[in-house]
């Protein structure tokens, strides 16, 4: 094939076409010129594209050390096809693996073992009908230590519109970008949200605006063989797929004495309370749902105040609902239904009836919301449970490791 620039403007088929031109005004379009022509018009015949052979390239290197076993291993064929591939351990493990549809790479399918001597092999054929052969034999990084994962979240869990999704780590994090590139939370319908590191061993995840109602999500820790830094990698993956339910929204008012509860934006009750005293008083802001109970021992102990001091004590409720870490819980509380709904009586909870108490567990569920106001001085802290919505998402965002 000619390229451009090899020939000049007027030579060849071009020169021959102007004379034939010129001839052709001078004598007139006669049958007696056209026949004078020898009827060759068919030109130079294109010259066929070259056939290429085959380019084979292997995801790792010959001789590669400390590679990270959790990575996905391929063979790739440009201008062919992989015929037969194989990804095989010294130990005589056969890692699985497959050719994709069109046939251009082969890949891995699961992950490989800790310090594991493995060999790469791929067979291709190019255009040219030619076979090129090449393999890579490696070792998998051996970690100075791992780290396992844990969630907040169960699978199959329905969960309220506030749910933040919590990783916590067995010990601190290195690599924290590395650590979020291996989580990976999928919504549907998609819903905008990000990481934030309150500790070196905790990574949560929030949507920018409450859930919407009815998203279904997957929560994915894929940490097994990825490095987190420092010579960390993930000891295995877990993984949960949860519903949002219902929005759930309660407000309660330390100046009414009331609270409220809204479900799909309608108020559907309006319940007497009592929160803290002025000693003690319930930290305004917004608190997330965790945990539910049936029977619970309330015990100023667990968070630094003896039960034999004055402001001790150690009671059983028949309905207790966490909302933070520091204590702070609605429950039933049958001794102080004549303050409710007139006098902050309690030592931070939310005081409720046993049968409002009831009723707001039983259309509860963790991850529902519960503002608290005009409660006192106090503020919640965005550390203290699952609080996530005491920050902005501005402030949110500026806590992730990316």
């Amino acid at each position: 094939m000619k390229r451009r620039g090899e020939r000049g403007p007027f030579s060849g088929v071009r020169l021959v076409t102007s004379v034939a031109l010129a001839g052709a005004l001078f004598a007139g379009c006669t049958s007696a010129a056209s026949d004078s022509s020898d009827g060759d018009t068919s030109g130079p015949s294109p010259t066929a594209a070259p056939v290429k052979p085959v380019s084979l390239s292997l995801s790792v290197d010959e001789g590669a050390q400390d590679v990270a076993p959790g990575q996905l291993f391929s063979a790739t064929a440009a201008d062919g096809t992989i015929t037969e591939a194989s990804l095989v351990g010294t130990h005589g493990t056969v890692v699985e693996g497959g050719i994709t549809e069109d046939g251009s790479a082969w890949e891995s399918a699961e992950p490989l073992g800790y310090g594991k001597t493995y060999t790469l092999e791929a067979t291709a054929t190019g255009e040219d009908g030619k076979p090129v052969t090449d393999s890579s034999t490696f070792t998998t990084a051996t970690p100075s230590q791992t780290l396992s994962v844990s969630m907040n979240v169960q699978d199959g869990q329905e969960v309220g519109v506030g749910m933040p999704l919590i990783f916590t780590f067995s010990g601190d994090v290195p690599d924290k970008a590395a650590a979020e590139k291996a989580l990976r939370v999928t919504t549907e319908p998609r819903t905008e949200g990000a990481f934030h590191w309150f500790t070196d061993d905790q990574a949560t995840w929030r949507p920018k605006d409450y859930w919407q109602p009815g998203t279904t999500v997957s929560a994915d820790a894929m940490i097994y063989g990825k490095h987190l830094g420092g010579g960390t990698f993930g000891a295995e993956d877990k993984a949960a797929d949860l519903t949002i339910g219902d929005k759930v929204v309660a407000i309660a008012d330390g100046g009414t004495h009331h609270m409220r509860v809204y479900v799909n934006d309608q108020e559907v009750r309006r319940m007497p309370i009592s929160m803290g005293k002025p000693s003690s008083s319930t930290p305004n802001g917004t608190y997330t749902v965790m945990s539910e109970h049936n029977g619970y021992t309330m015990d100023s102990s667990t968070y630094g105040v003896d039960i034999d001091s004055s402001q001790g004590y150690r009671l059983w409720v028949e309905y207790a609902v966490r909302m933070s870490y520091s204590g702070i819980f609605y429950h039933s509380a049958p001794w102080s239904v004549g303050y409710q709904g007139n006098t902050n009586t309690s030592h931070g909870c939310i005081n409720l009836s046993p049968e409002n108490a009831a009723w707001l567990m039983e259309n509860s569920q963790p991850g529902d919301v519960i503002t608290v106001q005009n409660a006192g001085e106090q503020t919640l802290e965005p550390t203290d449970g699952w609080s996530v919505w005491q920050l902005s998402w501005e402030d949110w965002v500026a806590g992730s490791a990316e």
